[in-house]
């Protein structure tokens, strides 16, 4: 790859905590994006996050897939610390542009959490001849976790975000339809490119010594077992799956992979009653990727119940790996899956129901909607295929030409 900055188009990615990914959905795009990398004359830098006390044993800077990694230390601002982060990432990118004198750099920032400052850094980036990117990721000002003022930040934020963007990249298209429509005012540009996903199946066996202890361990068996893998926060409807999976007649149980909040949890007991349920399993995480993937394959259905954000990475890992995925009926969920999974909604019994049916799939009706999901996946959502269609926008002069904007 030449070196010479003309010819090297140079990427600056704001936002994700870091690669190799071990976690999160943008950690695991930003991951992929530079894996799969096909332009010799794309430059990817990207943020990555550290705990102050660890800064100074860290690596400041280093290469992971061809890409420059650089780690800044979270500050001890609580849940604030993220909007510093991002604030500090980007400062330093655009000054490190600026002594390099690169040309027409974009910078590419993941969520809308630095709106009232981002003003201030476009007239930079527009001095360098450079292009703001967003990726607006889901409605986060609807999520349960956040309290009313951090709600009104994420919506004031977003609204900023979206009024200085040069291009927005919406990983759904239910995104992009609602940032045409709440921000028209602002005639933003966007343009369509979903999450993606590995669409190969583990290299584990099912003799995998690995696989049989985390099977012993939580007293599991291969197709014996409905999953839930996601965040532990009450928009992903745990509560509901729950308690609809308790009224139902499966002799099967439920894996619930998520990092547990005992707060939650202790609510979702008290609520539920799951404890005196013995189906239901919280097996705690599982960072290992072809473990989780083969746990997936061998479940018999899987249960996603997100209804807040956009694309969601963990719906598009079980609909490459899962035959059975009965999923929330919410416009993201459809989007994605279309024909290849069955839909529930919270309305009382319904899932239950669904549970029920599926229990009487047969081997058939079964592997029919596994070959329907997996298409979907294979020809939409691979990363082959993102990360062609983010090295298209890259090159395109200024975010401007690009097909579908």
């Amino acid at each position: 790859m030449s070196r010479k900055n003309g010819n090297v188009q140079h990427v600056f990615i704001i936002g994700c905590k870091g690669i190799p990914a071990q976690y999160g959905g943008f950690e695991t795009f930003a991951d992929k994006l530079t894996q799969y990398q096909c332009a010799p004359d794309i430059q990817y830098h990207v943020s990555c996050a550290c705990e102050p006390e660890d800064y100074e044993r860290s690596r400041a800077r280093y290469r992971c897939h061809g890409a420059k990694c650089y780690v800044f230390p979270w500050r001890k601002l609580g849940p604030a610390r993220a909007v510093t982060y991002d604030i500090d990432a980007l400062r330093y990118f655009i000054r490190y542009a600026q002594k390099k004198q690169i040309p027409h750099p974009v910078f590419y920032i993941l969520a809308c959490r630095i709106g009232p400052f981002i003003g201030y850094f476009k007239k930079h980036i527009d001095a360098l001849g450079g292009q703001l990117f967003v990726n607006p990721d889901g409605h986060e000002f609807l999520r349960a976790k956040w309290s009313p003022p951090v709600r009104r930040y994420w919506k004031f934020s977003e609204r900023l975000m979206v009024k200085h963007a040069g291009l927005l990249v919406c990983d759904s298209v239910n995104i992009e339809k609602y940032i045409q429509t709440e921000y028209a005012c602002y005639h933003p540009k966007t343009v369509y490119i979903a999450y993606g996903a590995e669409t190969a199946p583990s290299a584990l066996s099912d003799q995998d010594e690995a696989l049989a202890r985390w099977y012993d361990t939580h007293g599991l068996a291969k197709k014996e077992y409905y999953l839930a893998v996601g965040r532990f926060v009450p928009e992903n409807n745990y509560e509901t799956m729950i308690r609809e999976f308790m009224k139902s007649k499966s002799q099967k149980t439920f894996a619930l992979i998520t990092d547990v909040n005992e707060g939650f949890l202790e609510k979702l007991r008290q609520r539920t009653g799951f404890d005196q349920d013995s189906r239901i399993r919280f097996t705690g995480t599982v960072y290992d990727r072809e473990l989780l993937k083969k746990i997936r394959e061998n479940a018999y259905g899987y249960f996603h119940g997100h209804e807040v954000g956009g694309t969601n990475p963990s719906l598009l890992e079980a609909l490459a790996s899962t035959q059975l995925n009965l999923l929330l009926d919410v416009g993201f969920n459809r989007e994605a899956a279309q024909d290849g999974a069955y839909y529930w909604t919270k309305k009382e019994g319904n899932l239950a129901a669904l549970i029920d049916e599926a229990d009487a799939a047969d081997e058939a009706e079964r592997k029919e909607m596994g070959s329907r999901a997996a298409a979907r996946i294979e020809q939409y959502y691979s990363w082959e295929y993102i990360t062609e269609r983010y090295e298209e926008i890259f090159h395109s002069e200024r975010g401007r030409e690009t097909k579908g904007i």
